[in-house]
């Protein structure tokens, strides 16, 4: 019987890690905050349709409407002026956050080929995992025709908890597949 993450996560997994790290209170089981989602659109500067398809397939992959990011300075070797559009980004909480992971874990990493699991050494000292994506065509809602190039992003799984080893049974118990430790 398959069970909707979030509800997996309320029923099972919350009292597994409350167990699990002997806390006193129910508050401080870490949880998922958000995942935001991270395009750098590079040749950007060259044409203004790059950010246009970025923006198109985040909004396809996630279900919700990209932000624009701009630059901060002006980099002349880069070709880049300041408050130029130069990617995308979107942060998904909520419902959406939680399709995103179902869809990411069981449809989306296992299409990835010669896939072994993801980076153990991702977390960044506060309980957050950033994972790398070189290809947006994993994903089911992309269609392969209609892209103009091939391009990866960033998500990175905010949690609630300061402490990354905290953070990865978090995430292990979500269904996040990591790389065996050798």
């Amino acid at each position: 019987m398959s069970l909707h993450l979030k509800t997996k996560y309320e029923k099972l997994i919350k009292d597994a890690l409350f167990s699990q790290f002997k806390y006193k209170s129910v508050m401080q089981v870490p949880k998922l905050e958000k995942i935001v989602i991270n395009a750098g659109v590079g040749d950007a500067a060259a044409d203004v349709k790059f950010i246009e398809a970025m923006a198109n397939e985040i909004q396809a992959i996630t279900g919700q409407k990209p932000v624009l990011t701009k630059s901060k300075k002006a980099i002349a070797t880069f070709k880049l002026r300041e408050n130029q559009t130069i990617g995308v980004k979107v942060t998904l909480r909520g419902e959406r956050m939680w399709n995103f992971v179902e869809n990411l874990v069981n449809i989306a990493l296992p299409r990835v080929r010669d896939f072994k699991g993801l980076s153990n050494n991702s977390f960044d000292g506060r309980g957050n995992y950033t994972l790398g994506i070189k290809e947006q065509i994993i994903f089911t809602e992309i269609n392969y025709d209609d892209i103009k190039r091939v391009r990866g992003f960033d998500v990175t799984f905010v949690t609630s908890t300061k402490k990354d080893q905290v953070a990865k049974e978090l995430l292990k118990a979500i269904g996040l597949p990591f790389a065996k430790q050798r």
